[in-house]
């Protein structure tokens, strides 16, 4: 039992910014484990909040004015400012305020978890178990960043199955889970200024590998996972290593996937990863593999399992098609998770690859601005907007020109063109868009709305 939370009878809670893919996905599993539930979020039409609202959810937005008579706690995101209204009030009123790792330990602490962590590739490689173990009848809940496609949902939980959890560094609530079997993908630099430096970052990922008396699972393709190996109490590992216990060979393109050879011990196994293209994804694969070969799954039954998995929402999501030109939406925003999203477009049979690019906070774009210098190689036009702030606030000599800065003065060839607001990308690409053309839009922000603006535009221009 975390302090402050006994979810082992029914609660009153009160949720934050339940709107959020996060937030939203902890109230529906607040809800099916008989929870009664309450929420708040200052946008009224964040994208989660109809379906949160249809579990029976209250929801209130704008100006808050929720009742907090008889709740138990409230639960905050880390977006939930100090003095939001709803944190005075139960202050006031003497009601324990949580953060939401707090709740997620709580939660977690009811069910053997698989927590899935990484830098990058962590949302698909939670999305890839949970499906594949929902495939095998293993009744799995998850918790999951995006809506899982073949489930139907981001969150749920589920039956008397693992719960797999995507558990995220980017403000510790990874250390909390008390997860008690772990896949990490990789480690990278981001999210330092929680952190305060990478090798801050490095020890935090040791010590949630340390607390793991289960399988933990870790890339040796990737330096900074390969490191946590000697901190893992029973580490498996995966990757085209040749000392990987489940080792990838032969990886090849498929229409809007990945195939490869995972060799285990003497035998060896021919998967195939219906929706979800590139290397970087026969590696998502491995990990979910080799994690549900050591939860108790037959890994032929596995492979055959993976085959059920038809993608998560903006990782490589084909958005439609339209006068010849495809629209792909990814969620990549970091210089790896780019350059391996464009490797994977590159293996399509496209006349031109059109990508626009949206940087994601003032923060991240200020301290990781030269490493895009090289991760746009792939693409044949590159379109760059503004920052997504994501709630942060402007920073002097930040803005996404400082991307082009850096592709233009590494490869003063290659065709650049910077586009400062989504109307102005949408005006741009219209006119430049044409027949045989991928266009693949990136980023974690509201650029995903660019796909339909012009899946409409081309529509309307046919007519």
């Amino acid at each position: 039992m975390v302090e402050g939370l006994d979810l082992g009878s029914p609660r009153r809670l009160h949720v934050t910014n339940v709107g959020g893919a996060g937030m939203s996905g902890l109230a529906t599993l607040l809800v099916e484990m008989g929870h009664s539930v309450s929420g708040h979020d200052p946008v009224p039409d964040t994208p989660f909040l109809a379906a949160v609202a249809a579990m029976g959810v209250t929801i209130h937005t704008g100006a808050s004015g929720a009742d907090l008579r008889g709740v138990h706690a409230v639960i905050t995101s880390t977006a939930t400012p100090a003095d939001h209204p709803d944190v005075l009030a139960a202050t006031l009123a003497g009601i324990p305020v949580l953060h939401r790792s707090d709740a997620l330990a709580a939660i977690c602490a009811r069910r053997f978890t698989v927590g899935v962590a990484g830098t990058h590739g962590k949302t698909t490689t939670s999305a890839m178990l949970a499906t594949l173990l929902a495939g095998a009848g293993r009744a799995p809940g998850w918790l999951v960043g995006a809506r899982v496609a073949a489930l139907g949902t981001s969150a749920t939980w589920g039956g008397a199955g693992p719960l797999v959890v995507e558990a995220d560094e980017s403000d510790g609530t990874f250390l909390r889970l008390g997860a008690d079997a772990a896949i990490v993908t990789n480690v990278e630099p981001d999210h330092l200024e929680h952190w305060g430096g990478e090798v801050e970052l490095r020890a935090g990922f040791e010590s949630f590998v340390k607390a793991v008396d289960g399988p933990v699972v870790l890339c040796l393709d990737d330096p900074g996972a390969e490191a946590l190996v000697a901190a893992a109490s029973h580490p498996v590992t995966y990757g085209t290593d040749p000392a990987s216990h489940y080792r990838i060979s032969l990886i090849r393109p498929q229409a809007t996937g990945v195939g490869f050879r995972l060799h285990h011990d003497d035998a060896e196994y021919d998967v195939v990863v219906p929706a979800a293209p590139g290397e970087h994804n026969a590696r998502n694969a491995a990990a979910t593999l080799a994690m549900a070969h050591q939860l108790g799954l037959g890994l032929a039954d596995a492979v055959g399992a993976m085959a059920g998995f038809s993608g998560v929402a903006r990782r490589f999501e084909v958005r439609g098609e339209a006068a010849g030109v495809v629209f792909v939406d990814s969620y990549d925003h970091l210089p790896t998770e780019v350059l391996a999203a464009l490797a994977a477009a590159r293996a399509g049979n496209w006349r031109r690859i059109v990508c626009c690019f949206q940087p994601h906070r003032f923060s991240r774009t200020e301290a990781l601005w030269p490493a895009f210098a090289d991760a746009f190689g792939d693409a044949d036009v590159l379109v760059v907007t503004d920052i997504y702030p994501a709630g942060e606030l402007p920073r002097p000599g930040v803005t996404g020109e400082l991307v082009v800065t850096a592709v233009q003065q590494a490869h003063p060839d290659q065709a650049v063109i910077w586009q400062p607001s989504l109307d102005d990308v949408v005006a741009y690409l219209g006119d430049t868009l044409r027949d045989g053309d991928l266009c693949l839009t990136l980023g974690a922000g509201d650029l995903t709305t660019v796909p339909d603006r012009l899946l409409a535009l081309l529509d309307e221009r046919a007519q």
